[in-house]
């Protein structure tokens, strides 16, 4: 209206209509997060939503699970220790046969191990998971415990042999399950998971990109997890929590910078919906976490992680640049 009342030629107000439409600013930023996130579908990384990319390029702080995460997920059943006169062979079976139940790592791990000794397993019964802490249940008439200490056994601590077996497990920086059987705590099962082998450098790479702080969340205790983070090159250690910690953890996180949280497990899946974005390693994780999740990693690989990162700042900026360029055009073809 101004040009044509400027100008006085009513041709030069319908010149001016047409090349100020918003096109860029509709079709700028929509192109490029769908072609980012169509990049990343080829490299196994599948990202949910515009929203979750954009928020993505804006990290700052990286928060991870230990198992499954930094380490391969892929635990390895080391040693039964017992406590008295227990038959080794049957812990372990009581134990598989409860581990059936559960999709966790150090479940399958347990159920794995019994398979190859060939033992005869269970229908267990009446099964609880308590997530980050274990799994009791009936197998065969007994009442079995089996995870943390304080979940297996409340009150176990002071004895000798607990306290020989937890600097058993601090000495080889390995995990462990303790078990109960109708209230008296007969063995451990320790496990051993190795560090991947990129995590070291992804975590090298994520700080060249601005990453300020990386901090390892587990349950785990904390002379056993502190070996995993020395070799891993964390910056900050929190261990011993649960499933609650680690979202209570991420939130207060949330508050200074945006948070980023990377697990495989359901006891992640809390976590990862309180982070800004929660990233679930698909390949091997539960569907409880991949859900939670707005990035999955299809690929068993860490390093997927860089790789999404700098998908979708490069994304964030080739679609300020579409907006920029073609918004100044329009203005520039208006004057």
């Amino acid at each position: 209206g101004l040009a044509g009342h400027l100008s006085g030629a009513p041709l030069r107000a319908r010149a001016v209509l047409v090349v100020a439409t918003p096109c860029p600013l509709i079709l700028a930023v929509p192109i490029a997060f769908m072609s980012g996130i169509s990049r990343a579908a080829r490299r196994g990384i599948l990202i949910k939503d515009g929203t979750t990319l954009e928020a993505l390029a804006g990290v700052k702080q990286v928060f991870l699970d230990k198992t499954g995460t930094l380490t391969s997920g892929h635990a390895r059943l080391q040693s039964i220790e017992v406590n008295g006169l227990s038959d080794p062979q049957r812990l372990l079976g009581l134990a598989a046969s409860l581990a059936q139940a559960s999709t966790h790592p150090i479940c399958q791990a347990i159920v794995e191990a019994a398979h190859q000794r060939r033992l005869p397993l269970s229908v267990p019964q009446v099964v609880e998971e308590s997530p980050g802490s274990g799994l009791c249940g009936r197998v065969d008439g007994q009442q079995v415990r089996f995870g943390t200490l304080s979940f297996a056994h409340e009150g176990a601590a002071a004895t000798d042999w607990v306290a020989a077996m937890l600097r058993h497990m601090d000495y080889l920086a390995c995990s462990g399950s303790f078990i109960d059987v109708d209230g008296k705590l007969v063995g451990l099962l320790v496990f051993s998971d190795n560090v991947r082998r990129e995590t070291p450098q992804t975590l090298r790479r994520l700080r060249n990109r601005g990453i300020e702080k990386i901090v390892m969340l587990t349950g785990d205790r904390l002379e056993t997890a502190e070996m995993i983070a020395l070799s891993a090159g964390i910056d900050e250690l929190r261990a011993g929590l649960t499933p609650e910690d680690k979202v209570r953890a991420v939130q207060q996180a949330g508050l200074h910078a945006s948070t980023l949280m990377v697990g495989d497990g359901i006891n992640d899946a809390p976590a990862l919906a309180a982070a800004n974005v929660g990233v679930a390693m698909g390949a091997s994780g539960a569907t409880a976490s991949a859900q939670a999740a707005g990035v999955v990693l299809l690929v068993d690989r860490l390093d997927r992680l860089v790789e999404a990162l700098d998908i979708a700042r490069r994304t964030r900026s080739i679609a300020r640049q579409g907006v920029l360029a073609g918004m100044g055009m329009s203005l520039l073809a208006m004057g």
